[in-house]
């Protein structure tokens, strides 16, 4: 009776440690979520407030006399809509041309082991510790040689060329994650090399496609160095750089205005990985009951 006793309240002493450290990573996790919201909170607050709230010694979590006024002085100021055009349509391109370069390059990686591949994986890594600052000078030289500086098309060359490295990476990963023995199967049943590829890879690599252009897509919607130097005109400035222009010659910043602009700059990333997000998720599901 005592072993069984002894026995029971051990269990019991295991399954309290297990709760309590579940406990501990929900705690961890609702303090991460706070870290990362909070931020957010505070410019859409600070976008719906008056200029007399803005000045308050005694500022609130809640706008007392919500206005718009913010929003409409941003869009008076600063040419918001053709900024945000720029940058849709040179994110979008930078997602398309990284996805599309970089898939079939990620599956020859991943199938063929080897010293090209391992050569290829070192230059992913030592690609991400180079700083934006020893590059701008080549890339500016090479983009005035081809004449697309202040051109959109040349800052989106830059952006595929930085974001792939990394889409690389990712991709290589989900291609591994692919058993080869479906596409053995499926060269066992009659299926020609584009026939697997298109049939039985692609699905499954689909959650992988989709979440790396959602990277390439983020990185570039937020990219500010590079489009500062590569685009002169007004005309041709990304949402990032246009946000610049609410601060004054001396630093004093525009407050109201400018954080209802950035929190619109912020609408597109959480609406695309919004809409994303359950195509990854669903994609995930249905490649584990493919696999």
């Amino acid at each position: 009776m005592k072993s069984r006793t002894g026995s029971t309240g051990s269990v019991g002493s295991v399954g309290s440690a297990r709760s309590w450290g579940r406990a501990g990573q929900y705690l961890a996790l609702l303090g991460y979520l706070v870290f990362l919201a909070f931020p957010f909170l505070w410019l859409v607050s600070t976008a719906f407030k008056p200029a007399r709230e803005l000045g308050s010694l005694h500022p609130t979590w809640i706008p007392r006399h919500p206005t718009l006024d913010n929003f409409r002085q941003a869009f008076d100021e600063q040419p918001l809509l053709r900024a945000g055009f720029n940058s849709l349509v040179a994110a979008v391109s930078a997602a398309l041309i990284a996805v599309v370069v970089a898939t079939p390059m990620a599956y020859v990686m991943a199938r063929r082991r080897g010293r090209l591949a391992t050569a290829a994986t070192g230059w992913v890594v030592v690609s991400q510790a180079f700083p934006f600052v020893l590059l701008i000078i080549p890339l500016f030289l090479v983009l005035k040689s081809l004449h697309l500086i202040n051109s959109v098309a040349g800052l989106v060359m830059v952006y595929v060329v930085w974001s792939l490295p990394f889409a690389l990476w990712m991709l290589v990963g989900y291609v591994r994650a692919v058993p080869l023995e479906l596409e053995e199967a499926a060269a066992v049943d009659g299926a020609g090399r584009l026939r697997t590829l298109v049939s039985v890879t692609a699905p499954l690599l689909a959650p992988g496609i989709v979440a790396t252009g959602l990277f390439a897509f983020i990185t570039a919607w937020n990219e500010f160095f590079f489009a500062l130097v590569l685009l002169k005109t007004p005309e041709k400035q990304t949402l990032p750089v246009v946000l610049t222009h609410f601060l004054g010659a001396e630093g004093a910043a525009d407050l109201g205005p400018l954080a209802a602009a950035a929190f619109l700059a912020t609408l597109p990333s959480l609406a695309v990985f919004a809409v994303i997000q359950r195509r990854i998720t669903s994609g995930m599901l249905a490649g584990a009951v493919k696999s």
